[in-house]
């Protein structure tokens, strides 16, 4: 038998390490699709044009508004209600800005989240991004990176975008809202906190810790098991950058920022712990003490699976609910009360998009 000298045994252990962080990346690449950013030729901006729903989203009931689609930095689809503004003089339509997960199109999501038959029947009007495939390969937003973090980047371009949609149709600049699920929850959360002259509220569906890593691989770590104290340190450096900003500018002291949590207590690729943490963050972020006691509703599931359990933990400020913390039983990495018949969406209530339009109502800038 050959004798194994130190170097074949140091050749052998480098191998197996690169096979595991072979590994690691693949599993990372396929629960988050971090992959490395490709660079995208700039496109200039189109006007928003009609556009005949998709053939699958035709299945549902319809929504009697415009459906448009256009580009400015990112390519977009917007919904605007046949209602006209019920206060048009004083702005126009409340908007949503809905950003999809990874592995989703903008309109797998306006599909799997029904939002725009519920914006149709209270006047909203919806806008959804698309992160290009060009970007990010699987469509992912890269919540993670420092530059969008500090508001630049794919934060920069949504805020851009924004302002696009704001300065063509009539939208009411006070009732700006963002939510988002998984990777698009995470970038609703960084788009608000950079931007909270022109976002009222976010809604966070199965979403990550704010803040705490800025690569591929710490975002799985933080995916998987939190961020422990690097939670608090985040949300202390951004208080701390807002802080520091003169009054009046975009980025200047930090105004209350309502929001509304959902997360399933089974989902395998974001744990709860992020909840936890979020929860912890936003507290702070709003100056509710951590210590302060949260109004509990319980519900139970409902017969033939139609919902799961679930709990909704409100802390209010002036009897108004700021921070909305909603556990459910059962519920994987899917989008609650979605459409099923698409990937990452949960048929069994209670229904998220319906939660978010409630809880955005209650706000405003």
């Amino acid at each position: 038998m050959a004798k194994i000298t130190p170097t074949t045994r140091l050749l052998r252990d480098l191998a197996r390490a690169a096979k595991s962080q072979r590994k690691l990346a693949a599993k990372l690449f396929d629960l988050h699709g971090a992959q490395p950013a490709r660079r995208s030729v700039a496109r200039p901006t189109t006007p928003a044009r009609p556009k005949t729903a998709p053939p699958a989203q035709a299945r549902l009931p319809a929504a009697s508004g415009r459906w448009l689609e256009g580009h400015h930095l990112l390519p977009y689809w917007l919904y605007l209600p046949q209602r006209a503004p019920e206060h048009p003089t004083q702005g126009g339509w409340p908007l949503v800005v809905m950003l999809h997960g990874c592995h989703q199109s903008a309109l797998e999501f306006a599909q799997g989240t029904r939002m725009n038959q519920l914006a149709q029947a209270k006047g909203y009007a919806v806008l959804y991004p698309q992160q290009p495939a060009a970007a990010q390969a699987q469509r992912c937003w890269r919540w993670f990176d420092r530059a969008a973090q500090e508001g630049r980047g794919e934060t920069g371009a949504l805020a851009a975008l924004i302002e696009h949609v704001c300065a063509r149709h009539r939208i009411d600049r006070r009732r700006i809202y963002a939510g988002g699920l998984s990777a698009g929850a995470g970038m609703a959360a960084v788009l608000a906190l950079n931007h909270p002259g022109l976002i009222a509220a976010v809604g966070l569906h199965s979403g990550p810790v704010f803040g705490a890593c800025h690569s591929p691989f710490g975002a799985l770590h933080v995916m998987r098991g939190g961020a422990g104290t690097q939670a608090d340190a985040a949300i202390h450096a951004l208080l701390d950058r807002h802080a520091m900003a003169a009054p009046g500018t975009l980025a200047g002291p930090l105004p209350p920022m309502p929001a509304l949590l959902i997360h399933g207590e089974d989902d395998p690729v974001v744990s709860q712990l992020n909840q936890q943490q979020l929860a912890r963050q936003w507290l702070r972020l709003n100056g509710i003490p951590l210590a302060t006691a949260s109004r509990v509703t319980a519900k139970p599931a409902g017969r033939g699976g139609a919902s799961n359990a679930h709990e909704i933990h409100d802390f209010t400020v002036r009897r108004k609910v700021v921070v909305r913390v909603v556990r459910i039983a059962g519920l994987r990495h899917a989008w609650s009360g979605g459409d099923p018949t698409l990937r990452f969406n949960a048929r069994a209530r209670p229904d998220a998009s319906r939660m978010m339009l409630a809880f955005f109502g209650a706000h405003r800038r």
